[in-house]
């Protein structure tokens, strides 16, 4: 069983590094909603794939995830496992933490006793470790999108965090849209109130008001905000993974105040390998 692409660290020349900081990036981009590697509600759950296990292993997975039912578990198919390692960071969760495991290593715990023993210590330890890390994430200063661990076929733990691209960097190609699509609303609605009054003078109709688009403004902010960046942070350790964080927020972010929804990030644990 090889190990996720998000538990190693970022081969040189593809990794990116920031113009102000040392701290090695790796583009992220959300899962496009209509691919196949979007969770799907089956028999067994949230599954990415055509996952089929044998009642020894459905049953042995019910009791997994009874057992720790504050975790999501995704189970993933055989040949789905390398895309979705591929994606490992576009899986967390601001409300419970991900577990995404395969099929392959779900048939192995149903039969093999220290197989179990060995993964499920695991999950329990990531408890914990999970925890430290959102405190530490959200004390960093960045904003962070999610988060979570890696663990290979040998038991190795490996970390990462994706938070949002040096806003500094950001700050200005934002506004600048913001004030193009500003401006474009205006010009669009001055249009549209010197057609309305041509044809109202036509129709010698009375003159009405026109009442003011409340949600110009609701739409222009969230198009704005989908319009941000985010990297991926990688570690081989959890401490590791909060001082790289660390510096990159002190080295590009801006002074700034961070919102509630913001410090609800998200996490999850791969444990496919």
């Amino acid at each position: 069983m090889s190990e996720s692409p998000s538990s190693k660290a970022a081969p040189a020349g593809s990794a990116k590094e920031t113009q102000s900081s040392k701290i090695e990036t790796k583009g992220w981009s959300p899962i496009d909603t209509t691919s196949s590697l979007v969770p799907r509600k089956t028999e067994y759950g949230n599954t990415i794939g055509d996952v089929q296990l044998s009642d020894k292993a459905k049953d042995y997975y019910d009791k997994l995830k009874s057992k720790y039912h504050n975790m999501e578990f995704i189970a993933v198919s055989k040949d789905m496992k390398a895309q979705v390692q591929a994606n490992a960071a576009s899986y967390g969760n601001a409300n419970k933490m991900v577990v995404l495991i395969d099929e392959e290593k779900l048939e192995r715990m149903a039969t093999d006793e220290s197989f179990r023993k060995k993964y499920e210590g695991i999950i329990a330890m990531s408890q914990t470790k999970m925890a430290e890390a959102k405190n530490g994430l959200t004390s960093s200063g960045a904003s962070v999108k999610n988060f979570g661990m890696s663990v290979d076929s040998n038991g190795k733990e490996s970390f990462f965090a994706t938070v949002e691209k040096s806003q500094d960097l950001q700050k200005k190609r934002i506004e600048k849209k913001a004030a193009e699509k500003k401006e474009q609303k205006a010009r669009e609605k001055k249009k549209a109130e010197k057609e309305a009054r041509e044809e109202r003078l036509q129709k010698a109709k009375d003159k009405k008001t026109e009442k003011p688009d409340k949600t110009d403004d609701e739409d222009e902010v969230k198009n704005v905000d989908d319009d941000k960046e985010y990297v991926t942070i990688e570690a081989k350790s959890m401490d590791e993974l909060i001082s790289k964080v660390q510096s990159y927020s002190y080295e590009n972010a801006s002074n700034r105040v961070m919102t509630a929804t913001e410090r609800m990030i998200g996490g999850h644990v791969d444990f496919r390998g």
